[in-house]
């Protein structure tokens, strides 16, 4: 069984910057390569980046590119998403997920206020 627990989010102005913390529980976190998504209301869930199980290979959205990094630390079975020139457009609950798994966290809310 795998846990997800998100957090780090908050309310922050346009320009500010964030960190997401995405702790996982399970022995295959560090064989699994990790995501996060994001679900602005009345939208569908999107992908934002990814990162392969060393954290050698990493994508993003072409929205965050430049902006978001996203890296993880195997010692602490946790991923993070760290956030720059936040814009109102960034505005979701934002999850992690391992691909293709099923498991999703809870997610975590980012408002981002102009």
């Amino acid at each position: 069984q795998v846990q997800l627990v998100e957090s780090g989010g908050g309310l922050v102005q346009a320009g500010g910057s964030l960190r997401l913390s995405c702790a996982a529980s399970g022995r295959t976190f560090r064989l699994s390569d990790m995501g996060w998504y994001r679900q602005a209301p009345g939208k569908e869930r999107d992908f934002v980046a990814r990162i392969n199980w060393s954290g050698s290979i990493t994508s993003y959205a072409d929205a965050v590119k430049g902006r978001f990094t996203i890296s993880r630390d195997n010692t602490k079975n946790t991923v993070y998403l760290q956030m720059t020139s936040l814009s109102p457009e960034d505005t979701a609950i934002y999850y992690c997920t391992i691909p293709y798994s099923g498991y999703w966290g809870q997610g975590t809310q980012v408002t981002v206020s102009s």
